[in-house]
């Protein structure tokens, strides 16, 4: 990995991961010249796929937005193959735990910036994982099958079906389509000892402004007045162009929740090299079954927001 990177002599690698997500593992990397974030991946990634991510990403760092710079090959490529796993390389930053109370300001400035971020890499459609629903039939389907297989959580998520088809019609078409990161929850958007991280692009694409900023504002704000006030005056400060007014403008955060929950149910009903533990599975389902984003909490949220005149919701 050194050699391929040019990342310097006397290389070092970690005894085994130091962070794992959905998606892959982090390892460390140390060699003369510093250390390196090294990211493996549960599923096979080509090179054309993570190309326009990774140019947002790259545009981004290079715009001020606080994230770790990408570390192409000395052939100057994203991937490279090394022992049979396809790996990537990023500057190493310390980051804290994730914590959702981080101060709203800096969460505001960072996302502000973010989206005045103009991307010119390969452009991709949008992503159906933040605007299209999971649907009816699908929510009865799959409850179906984890009542059939004992999962405990079943009952819980049976309470919430009729709340979560009728968030579904709130979602509407992305009306104003610009690259954003389509992946700030919490362990994504990271404190550090000086400020925040924005850490794993790879969702990174084509959505609406407005519909991430509602995402984020769910995500650390809440229904706190003040949280939302002070996120969405440091992110206005910034030039974001974002502006949650609608229900409509929660449509991200409702489709991503409701994909990320039907994700995890059937990773407990077929446990896998991303979930291979069911209690794993079971915890991910009860983030949403713990605090769950009901019309009257997304209404309390758009209050805050958008002040007393709002759009009557479905």
């Amino acid at each position: 990995m050194a050699r391929r990177f040019g990342l310097g002599a006397a290389p070092r690698l970690s005894a085994g991961p130091v962070a794992r997500g959905r998606q892959g593992e982090v390892w460390r990397l140390t060699t003369s010249d510093g250390a390196w974030a090294v990211k493996t991946s549960f599923r096979p990634r080509r090179e054309a796929e993570v190309l326009p991510a990774t140019h947002f990403q790259e545009a981004a760092h290079t715009a001020g937005v606080p994230t770790p710079a990408v570390v192409r090959t000395t052939e100057g490529q994203v991937l490279a193959e090394v022992g049979g796993v396809p790996v990537r390389v990023f500057e190493w930053v310390d980051l804290l735990p994730p914590d959702p109370l981080v101060d709203p300001d800096l969460v505001g400035a960072v996302l502000g910036a973010l989206h005045q971020v103009r991307d010119d890499g390969p452009s991709v459609p949008p992503d159906p994982w933040s605007h299209a629903p999971v649907g009816a039939d699908r929510w009865d389907d799959l409850l179906q099958r984890l009542r059939a297989g004992g999962a405990p959580f079943a009952g819980r998520l049976a309470a919430l079906r009729d709340e979560l088809v009728a968030l579904e019609s709130w979602i509407e078409p992305p009306r104003t389509l610009r690259t954003c990161h389509r992946d700030l929850w919490a362990d994504n958007l990271l404190p550090t000892t000086d400020g925040l991280c924005v850490i794993d692009w790879e969702e990174a694409g084509p959505a609406d402004p407005s519909n991430e900023l509602a995402a984020v504002l769910f995500e650390f704000a809440r229904t706190d007045p003040g949280r939302v006030r002070a996120l969405l005056a440091a992110y206005e400060d910034a030039g974001g162009p974002g502006r949650v007014e609608r229900p409509g403008h929660f449509t991200m955060l409702i489709a991503q929740l409701g994909h990320i929950t039907e994700v995890a149910a059937e990773d407990w009903l077929a446990p896998n090299v991303r979930s291979p533990d069911r209690a794993d599975s079971a915890a991910w389902v009860g983030e949403v079954l713990d605090e769950p984003h009901t019309r009257r909490v997304l209404r309390s949220l758009l209050r805050a927001a958008a002040g007393p005149n709002v759009p009557p919701g479905s």
